[in-house]
């Protein structure tokens, strides 16, 4: 099981869109959080050391990490997706855009 965390700013739509792709997936475990004091469920140190890799939808999120939790950090890999904050939550477009851009880093059968 590899532990996938997603990050964007709010947690409201790109990175718990992610998050859901991956329910009841056999080989990953999935969870979200946002960067900004307003999120759904905020960063924390814990999410990242829980993470197996990170990933980002922006490289400003990717920077704030790093301003915040270089040591958490070190040693994972963080890949941004180039997701921009345009969509809604389960947005079929963004659904479909996460999976192609996920595919180079997990493999087709990720989601």
């Amino acid at each position: 099981m590899r532990n996938l965390l997603f990050i964007c700013s709010q947690n409201r739509w790109r990175s718990l869109t992610a998050e859901h792709l991956f329910d009841q997936h056999a080989d990953y475990e999935a969870r979200s959080a946002g960067t900004e004091p307003g999120a759904r469920v905020r960063v924390t140190a814990g999410h990242l050391g829980w993470a197996d890799v990170v990933f980002v939808m922006e490289r400003r999120h990717a920077d704030r990490l790093r301003d915040k939790f270089a040591d958490a950090l070190e040693g994972k890999p963080v890949i941004c997706l180039r997701i921009p904050d345009k969509y809604q939550f389960q947005d079929p477009v963004l659904i479909e855009l996460l999976r192609e851009r996920l595919h180079a880093h997990l493999g087709p059968e990720a989601c």
